[in-house]
């Protein structure tokens, strides 16, 4: 079915559209600042109720809460994550070189905040692996462990108060970055950790996981070393002191390797099926714990344990705020990279599940997380990839399904906790290995990848590398400036193109691409698909240059033979002014105009500014001295489809002293038409057939 489209109507320059459908005009700026400013300062009933809801989302979400049709999967989805979030919290609290019992609340108190603060109706929260590797590298900084260390001595418990003192410093200092941020209202900067960067670091961050956690499945008693290259410090330290491996730690590890790894494939390809995930890692530590115990692995194999565990609610105390300074830099990684996951995590959920959630909410609510168990001897927290997949899969709706979660965690902490006194160290080493699936299996992105786009693939590419090669920290900043410089390099090299005319429309494109449109005569249309700013002024203008022709002599040559030409025009006045007509003028001077600009020669120069997002004072320098060179080569300048901000810099620089503002149009067929009848027969009344 064939359809066609007329139009007939006015040309439209910006001025005159702008009158005859432009809104009144705005208030000015002091009238809409006292606006801005008085807005949040009025106080009714009305507005605290929705300040208060806004800020304290549960009593948004809670009065509308489905019990019958949700309640059953909250429970299930939370205790199922509940018993996930302790052998979990525990082995990760290794990572961050803290006791076990830590990791235990870690898992509690962030859960139960972002319940009552938290957006993402999805998202479970608690250790994360990246987030403890980096807190991790912080503490064995700032206390290193001491050679030949007895664990049941006064010095052991020092170190471990001290050590807990430096991961709380770190939750507090982070949980007070993101309140101010969100007192900003600086939620979108989490999008400058784009998707390739936030894949490319996790998966790096695996390997560092991994290699970090081989000392404690072979049974080695070794340093822990950070900085740059600790990675293959940590590798070379371990394949040194193979012969000094613990063979009945081995074992431990093959054995539950043996056990995790089927299992959690089994859950991964058949929880469509399974009405909750089989909780091995649960049952692995309660069988292991069970038969150290029986055994005595500790005294007979010289098995590592994770010793007492505390039962009970923690004493609020400071952490150790001395150490800030110390922390400072580091903990702005963490906080980006907590914050990141979370945010990204928080998306993708809602996005499946045709909800939003509110970025600078979400800053408010690990704000407050981190913030608040910092005084309860928590280390950072963030959303966490696993047991976020497991909450959605195993039924959850809301955010009341933290509130199982915590319970669960609770009667461990409460009564369950000291009972896994004999559970082996390399237990929770091999949890953490296995809880890392998810992200070597991002590998599989690659290959789509790079069919879509090759600068994406650059950026995982090089972000990864530079966080398995240098450092987690330095890694993910050599990603994040190497993402923007790849945007700083497309913008400089946008490219300028030629503009066609598809036969009896008025449809405009690259003549590259699109061989059977064809330029109007004499007019050239230009159009640039990125910002004109300081950074690619240079390039833009280069291109133009090449596409006109534009070189100095040229426009010297024309400058001068277009003086020669006004100057004989006033002579011809002159004369008839005097009585005596110059019969020759007319045809000598026609004549040698017509040697200078031919009938295809350019006459005018059209630049489509719809893919020019912005201009600075740079660019629109650069439009002046376009102005400037063409008026000397006697071609004149016209824009259409400029977006308001570059309409108003490109004024306010003084532009309209250099062109006519009668030649800036709505389109780019408008300004054709325009010229094309200008330059057959000039008429006020001008009209358009499209």
């Amino acid at each position: 079915m064939s359809t066609s489209v007329a139009v007939y109507r006015n040309i439209y320059t910006e001025d005159r559209f702008r009158q005859t459908f432009g809104t009144e005009a705005k208030p000015n700026a002091k009238a809409r600042l006292r606006e801005t400013l008085s807005k949040p300062c009025r106080c009714s009933r009305e507005t605290c109720l929705h300040l208060l809801k806004e800020r304290v989302p549960i009593f948004s979400w809670l009065p509308k809460y489905r019990l019958r049709k949700w309640i059953l999967g909250d429970i299930v989805a939370g205790l199922t994550v509940g018993i996930l979030h302790i052998p979990q919290g525990m082995a990760f609290a290794l990572l961050t070189s803290v006791a076990p019992i830590y990791g235990l609340y870690t898992s509690f108190f962030p859960v139960v905040l972002y319940m009552l603060f938290g957006t993402g109706r999805h998202v479970s929260t608690g250790t994360f692996a990246v987030v403890s590797l980096m807190t991790g590298s912080v503490v064995e900084q700032l206390v290193p462990t001491p050679p030949a260390l007895n664990s049941s001595s006064t010095e052991a418990a020092e170190l471990e108060a001290q050590r807990i003192g430096v991961a709380s410093a770190i939750a507090f200092l982070s949980g007070v970055m993101m309140l101010c941020m969100f007192g900003l209202q600086l939620g979108f900067l989490s999008t400058y950790l784009s998707e390739p960067i936030v894949k490319a670091f996790t998966s790096a961050a695996a390997f560092h996981v991994t290699i970090s956690q081989l000392q404690s499945m072979l049974g080695l008693r070794l340093p822990r070393y950070t900085g740059t290259f600790s990675l293959f410090k940590t590798l070379a330290s371990v394949l040194e002191n193979l012969p000094h491996t613990n063979l009945a730690e081995l074992l431990i590890s093959l054995l539950c390797l043996a056990v995790l790894i089927p299992i959690k494939e089994v859950n991964s390809r058949f929880r469509q099926r399974l009405r909750t995930p089989i909780p091995v890692e649960i049952l692995t530590v309660i069988i292991a714990t069970g038969v150290a115990y029986a055994t005595s692995l500790d005294s007979t194999y010289d098995v590592q344990i994770v010793g007492h565990i505390p039962a009970g609610f923690p004493q609020p105390r400071l952490p150790a705020l001395q150490t800030v300074p110390d922390i400072a830099g580091d903990t702005v990684a963490i906080t980006f990279v907590g914050y990141a996951v979370s945010v990204s995590l928080a998306m993708i959920y809602a996005d499946k599940h045709g909800y939003s959630i509110h970025p600078n909410q979400e800053l408010l609510a690990h704000g407050i997380s981190n913030t608040v168990s910092s005084l309860f001897t928590c280390f950072p927290s963030s959303a966490t990839l696993a047991t976020t997949n497991i909450l959605e899969s195993a039924g959850g709706y809301t955010q009341l399904s933290g509130l199982f979660t915590s319970l669960v965690v609770l009667v461990v902490l409460l009564l369950i906790g000291p009972l896994f006194y004999f559970l082996p160290k390399a237990v929770l080493a091999c949890i953490n290995v296995t809880s890392l699936r998810q992200m070597f299996l991002q590998f599989q992105d690659l290959p789509d990848l790079w069919r879509i786009s090759r600068i994406d693939f650059m950026v995982w590419l090089v972000t990864w590398l530079s966080v398995v090669v240098l450092n987690v920290d330095l890694g993910l900043a050599i990603g994040v400036v190497f993402s923007m410089m790849t945007v700083v390099c497309r913008t400089q090299r946008a490219g300028c193109s030629v503009l066609g005319r598809a036969s009896n429309t008025e449809i405009y494109r690259p003549i590259d691409n699109h061989n059977k449109c064809y330029e109007v005569p004499g007019v050239k249309i230009l159009t640039y698909n990125g910002p004109i700013y300081y950074g690619n002024r240079s390039f833009f203008k280069a291109d133009v240059n090449q596409l006109l022709g534009l070189t100095p002599e040229r426009i010297r040559s024309q400058e001068k033979a277009r003086k020669a030409l006004e100057k004989r025009e006033r002579e011809a006045i002159s004369t008839v002014e005097r009585g005596v007509a110059n019969t020759s003028f007319s045809s000598e001077n026609s004549e040698f105009f017509k040697s200078e600009m031919s009938e295809n020669e350019v006459q005018a120069v059209l630049i489509d500014c719809s893919s020019v997002i912005f201009v600075d004072v740079a660019g629109a320098k650069l439009f002046i001295q376009m102005c400037v060179e063409c008026q000397k080569m006697g071609v004149r300048i016209y824009l259409a489809n400029c977006n308001e901000s570059v309409l108003k810099i490109l004024t306010s620089s003084g532009l309209m002293n250099y062109m006519n503002p009668q030649h800036i149009f709505v389109t780019v067929h408008d300004a054709v038409v325009y010229i094309q009848q200008q330059r057959e027969k000039p008429s006020e009344n001008t009209m358009i057939w499209v």
